[in-house]
């Protein structure tokens, strides 16, 4: 009951600061892990020390699977060199670079205990990484390269960390055969993924007109994927990744618009509430953290921590400039050599992109759970050595990468001068002139029913207006683009003010219907929820400023 009442307040705290950050524009993971740190010092509460299994089993899967649904496959398949050689050869070399900062300059770090701590700190984390970008209108290409990256790149972190711990509590470790592993533990995860999530499909298919079991359904996947994955020792990690990627490939074709509608709203609010307690429970951990210190200066193993979150940094930055350069040059190369060819491949707004991926490097939730699900014990029965050195270490790492790299990767934008590349919303409108002209095309040539000319006129004349009012939209759009300080005063359209002011004045006749009581209450919530719908596709329709962290 206390444990209970203890979530119950964790929430209250979640609920009131991520209202607060959405207000006054702040950045919600930092506000929460620093309330975190807060909270974590209240004599009242009890340590609330993470579980690793609560965070591997529990949370890490729909938070991987949200990811990866809400990732397209066309952009994930393009981007796919940049991610993987970020997920698999940058993760590999932050692990041995930190491993010998810790063994020349930390005293008492033999190599396997410095490779697991190299391992545990390597991998940049998805739910950090989201939670950062967000709102800051980057490309679509970079928010690909970063959102992919972390999602599978606990793959080959984990992985290394299984074998650096090995080599702890056995005093073994073979590096060919760390190598096959890895190779055979993300292959298969990947196809078992692969397989649940065409095997989810062809069950939500087979489940007709049922909204809510198939939102249930896609609640059950993420841990569906991961366990299996998981019981034959494989990569629950890429499991969920693939099955997410593959139900966002078939999504259009598998899902009612019932069950988009009501599965969008229950993982819009199931993701946030496990977005908020990672950050927070990140935060709680420093009290049980430095107790685990015992009395072994502070300041001393915080200073450690710094030298190992600037090595992190540092690498990073190293790794994704000197890669960039390189494939820069050779893709000038292949351009030589295909003269009939202008694009050009490398410029300055490459190169801004470039400086934010090398910055974006924050830490998280995964690499504190895999600092403290270090055994306790080695095989020989005594004490894990160092075990809380490296959790503090991790923590530090965790706390400078998301307060530093978080803070200023904003600031790092607007000195970059990166303008927002959100054009959603004109693609929202190309889709919509898109579907409108075939669907005239449709009705004109294909329409397989009879229909009088009265009839069929009056269908398309909704699509002929559509037509004109998008292409008009379009175009002024476009002339907009070319003058940068027009666009900014570009006025709402006069008809969608007028339809906003319709929908406000039918708000207040439907309260004061539901007031007086003159009708049923399933007859106002069956018009209500038509005026929500009316509303959404209202509010889809106009402009949207670009937000700001």
């Amino acid at each position: 009951m206390e444990n209970f009442k203890i979530v119950i307040f964790l929430m209250a705290i979640l609920i009131g600061l991520s209202a607060i950050a959405h207000k006054w524009k702040l950045p919600h993971p930092i506000l929460l892990v620093a309330a975190g740190l807060v909270i974590g010092f209240v004599p009242q509460l009890p340590d609330l020390a993470l579980d690793p299994n609560v965070v591997f089993v529990t949370i890490l899967p729909p938070l991987l699977y949200d990811a990866a649904s809400r990732t397209s496959w066309h952009e994930f398949r393009t981007a796919i060199r940049p991610i993987s050689t970020l997920a698999v050869s940058l993760v590999f070399f932050t692990t041995m670079a930190v491993a010998a900062t810790a063994h020349f300059l930390i005293p008492g770090f033999t190599w396997p205990l410095a490779f697991v701590l190299g391992a545990v700190v390597s991998p940049p984390d998805a739910v950090a990484a989201s939670g950062i970008i967000k709102g800051l209108g980057l490309s679509r290409k970079t928010i690909t390269i970063i959102e992919g990256e972390s999602l599978v790149n606990d793959a080959s972190a984990l992985v290394a960390y299984r074998y650096a711990v090995l080599a702890v509590t056995t005093g073994s470790f073979v590096w060919w055969h760390a190598g096959l592993q890895f190779l055979l533990v993300a292959g298969v995860g990947i196809l078992i993924g692969v397989t649940i999530g065409y095997m989810m499909a062809w069950i939500h298919k087979m489940i007709d007109s049922n909204p809510i079991v198939e939102t249930a359904l896609t609640l059950l996947a993420p841990f569906l994927a991961y366990l299996a994955a998981e019981h034959f020792h494989m990569s629950g990690v890429l499991s969920v990744v693939s099955a997410g990627l593959v139900m966002a490939w078939k999504s259009p074709e598998t899902f009612s618009y019932q069950t988009r509608m009501r599965t969008r709203v229950v993982w819009d609010t199931l993701i946030f509430l496990l977005h908020g307690f990672v950050f927070i429970l990140i935060g709680l951990q420093l009290p049980f953290v430095i107790k685990g210190l015992g009395n072994y200066p502070f300041w001393e193993i915080f200073s450690d921590g710094l030298l190992v979150s600037l090595v992190t940094i540092v690498v990073r930055i190293i790794w994704v400039l000197g890669g960039a350069y390189i494939q820069g040059r050779l893709d000038r190369h292949h351009q030589k050599r295909q003269p009939q060819s202008t694009e050009t491949v490398v410029n300055d707004q490459t190169w801004k992109n470039v400086l934010v991926v090398a910055w974006t490097g924050t830490r998280g939730v995964i690499s504190l759970a895999t600092a403290l699900a270090l055994p306790l014990l080695l095989d020989d029965g005594s004490l894990f050595p160092k075990r809380h050195s490296i959790i503090f270490l991790s923590f530090v790492v965790i706390f400078i990468t998301l307060v530093v790299q978080g803070l200023s990767l904003p600031l790092l934008i607007r000195l970059l001068k990166i303008d927002p590349q959100d054009n959603t919303e004109e693609e929202h409108k190309e889709l919509q002139l898109y579907m409108a002209n075939n669907t005239l095309h449709f009705m004109e040539n294909d329409f397989p029913l009879p229909l009088a000319a009265e009839q069929k006129e009056k269908i398309t004349e909704k699509y002929h207006l559509q037509v004109q009012q998008l292409t008009k939209a379009i175009k002024r759009k476009k002339r907009l683009r070319m003058n940068s300080s027009l666009a900014k005063e570009l006025q709402p359209d006069p008809l969608l003010d007028a339809r906003q002011e319709i929908t406000k004045f039918q708000r207040q006749l439907l309260i004061k219907a539901h007031k007086e009581g003159e009708f049923s209450d399933a007859a106002i919530r069956k018009v209500e929820r038509e005026l929500d719908v009316d509303e959404m596709k209202l509010d889809l329709q106009l402009p949207k400023e670009p937000t700001q962290l």
